[in-house]
C-alpha cells in the first residue's frame, strides 16, 4: 500500500467468490475502494458478515462481462457496472456515455461504453434461466468430483464454505509435469480443455516497468503450471462427461 494506492480489485475467478471478509477488512484499515471483478461469477454468493449476499455487490463497484461464454452471455460483447453509492452510480453513467449526464454537455472525458439494444435484449430472456445454467453447471461439476477425487495425481477445484461455486470453469490441479500431456492426450481424443492462465500478470510484458527484478508470487507460478479446465457448459451430457473422465482415468492408468 502506497500514496498512489486508491483500490482493490479482488477477482471471482472461475465461478467463486473471493476471500471478501478478508478483503473488505483490509480495504476499511486502508480507506480503500473494492472493485469486484464477477465477470466469471454472476450469481454466485458470499456468506458476508451473517448474511449472503450476491457477488458484485458487496464492495463499492461490482464489474459484469457478458461475452459469449460467461454463464450469461450475449451474443456479442457486453458488461455492467454496479454500484449501491449515487455519487458513483451517476459517474459511472456520465464515463460510460461520452461523459455526459445531458445531451451535448460534458462534465469528464468519458468513453463509449453503453450496451446496445439487442444485447440487451437477448440478456433480458437469458436472464430468467440463469438459475437453472447454474443448476446444470452443478450437476456436472458434481459428476467431475465424485468420478475424479480418487486420483492422487490431481485435485478437484476448492470450495469456500462461505461461497457456492457456480462453476464457470472447472479447474483441476494437476502436477506440473503431467499437466501438458494431459491436455495433449484429451486433445488426441477430442476433449479440449483450456489453461487459464498460462502466465501471472506480472510477467506479461506490459507491466514489466512497474515490477522488481525479483517479485515473484509463488502460489501463482506453482499454479499457472499445474491449472487446467476441463469441459463445461450447461449442456453436458451424462455420455460426455462419461466419456471425459474415462479418458482422465485412462491417462493415469497409462
Amino acid at each position: 500500500i502506497t500514496e498512489k494506492t486508491k483500490a482493490i480489485i479482488p477477482v471471482h475467478l472461475y465461478g467463486q467468490s473471493s476471500d471478501m471478509d478478508v478483503v473488505m477488512s483490509f480495504a476499511k484499515k486502508h480507506k480503500l475502494f473494492v472493485v469486484e471483478d464477477n465477470a466469471q461469477a454472476i450469481g454466485a454468493t458470499y456468506n458476508h458478515r451473517v448474511k449472503l449476499h450476491k457477488t458484485g455487490t458487496i464492495g463499492d463497484i461490482g464489474t459484469y462481462s457478458f461475452y459469449p461464454s460467461k454463464n450469461l452471455g450475449c451474443y456479442g460483447d457486453g458488461g455492467a457496472l454496479s454500484t449501491n453509492n449515487p455519487v458513483l452510480a451517476k459517474k459511472i453513467k456520465m464515463i460510460a456515455s461520452h461523459g455526459q449526464s445531458k445531451k451535448y454537455h460534458h462534465q469528464v472525458v468519458g468513453i463509449n461504453s453503453r450496451l446496445d439494444s439487442l444485447q440487451a435484449a437477448i440478456l433480458d430472456v437469458k436472464l430468467k434461466h440463469l438459475n437453472t445454467f447454474t443448476e446444470n453447471r452443478t450437476t456436472a461439476a458434481k459428476f467431475y468430483d465424485q468420478h475424479l477425487e480418487e486420483l492422487s495425481e490431481i485435485k478437484i477445484p476448492y470450495r469456500n464454505p462461505k461461497s457456492n461455486h457456480i462453476y464457470h470453469q472447472y479447474t483441476l490441479q494437476v502436477n506440473s509435469d503431467k499437466r501438458d500431456k494431459l491436455k495433449q492426450y484429451l486433445a488426441d481424443h477430442g476433449i479440449p480443455t483450456m489453461i487459464y492462465y498460462p502466465l501471472p500478470l506480472y510477467r506479461q510484458a506490459a507491466y514489466q516497468k512497474y515490477v522488481v527484478s525479483d517479485f515473484q508470487l509463488a502460489n501463482t507460478e506453482k499454479l499457472c503450471k499445474s491449472v487446467l479446465s476441463l469441459p463445461m457448459h450447461t449442456e453436458l451430457s451424462t455420455q460426455q462427461l462419461t466419456s471425459i473422465v474415462e479418458k482422465i482415468k485412462a491417462f493415469f492408468k497409462k
